[in-house]
């Protein structure tokens, strides 16, 4: 099992010390030093007030600050979760995320995924309703410009017209592409295009508030694994190997049922085949965040 970070920025009630630099280079390093995996954030370019009021976030440029992040580390992983293709020119989602590989060293883990808040869309001048579309042409064409940059790649809304000169990637033949959603229909594009899932296990008006299928516990997970294996195996791919990423909820240490109840979730996503827990944070301050991310990976052995 690994372990990834959800940097503390990225939750409702979150500190504005989260978004103080020396708070984010301390953080960072505390959670290399930790044994931690990967640290991620969210992607969220025009969120609306209304969306902020109703349990929305605040946020940053995820590649933005990943770069930062990825100063103050040296071997963790930098994991956007999920970076939205369709509110993007392929050609501009590739420059940024090869640029963020280059300048980690390849410690890039592209999450991606269709996005899902309609004004968002309408801000940034993308169709919502075209956004299933846009993200299968997007996936196509982020991996093309990954692997044969020199060729010209064209969509229903850009062309390159000639031989390109285009940055490559450190990894190849390009960052590990994590697919996020529950759907099917996500898990034919991980089968086409991905080497990892990133899942939302949630109740199903959470789900429907994200626009995607409800997976609301381990048993509906577990089902949702075997179908995935299913469509691997049927394409001539490896049912194993594909990385499976779960959030684990934030609890209270000093809560034994509350520590059993995430440890019965913990074991029961692992023997159900999710291979990464995304931890959640307490964000209540900078102090809290770092004695929590100290509790959770000494309870779950993180550095071993």
């Amino acid at each position: 099992m690994k372990f990834t970070v959800e940097y503390p920025s990225d939750v409702p009630t979150a500190s504005r010390e989260f978004r103080d630099p020396g708070v984010m280079r301390a953080l960072a390093s505390r959670v290399e030093a930790l044994g931690f995996d990967a640290i991620a954030l969210a992607d969220h370019p025009a969120p609306s007030a209304k969306w902020r009021r109703s349990g929305g976030h605040d946020t940053f440029d995820p590649t933005v600050a990943l770069a930062f992040f990825a100063a103050a580390t040296t071997a963790m992983r930098l994991m956007t979760h999920l970076y939205v293709l369709p509110f993007r020119n392929p050609y501009l989602a590739a420059k940024t995320l090869t640029s963020l590989d280059i300048v980690s060293g390849g410690r890039l883990i592209a999450g991606v995924g269709a996005g899902y808040l309609r004004s968002e869309f309408s801000a940034l001048g993308v169709d919502f309703d075209s956004r299933a579309e846009l993200f299968e042409e997007s996936l196509g064409a982020l991996r093309r410009i990954w692997t044969h940059p020199e060729q010209p790649v064209s969509g229903s809304h850009f062309a390159a017209t000639g031989e390109m000169n285009l940055d490559t990637p450190v990894q190849k033949p390009h960052p590990p592409l994590w697919i996020g959603g529950n759907s099917v229909a996500t898990m034919r594009r991980v089968v086409e295009h991905g080497s990892g899932w990133s899942v939302v296990v949630a109740p199903a008006t959470v789900a429907s508030s994200v626009r995607t299928a409800a997976i609301e516990g381990v048993d509906d997970f577990s089902r949702a694994v075997d179908k995935l294996r299913t469509l691997l195996a049927a394409a001539g791919r490896d049912p194993g190997g594909v990385e499976i990423q779960v959030a684990a909820p934030t609890v209270d240490f000093d809560d034994s049922a509350a520590v059993a109840a995430l440890d019965d979730y913990v074991m029961g996503m692992t023997r159900a085949g999710a291979t990464w827990i995304l931890a959640h944070v307490d964000a209540t301050s900078a102090s809290a965040a770092e004695k929590y991310l100290t509790r959770f990976a000494d309870h779950f052995g993180v550095a071993g």
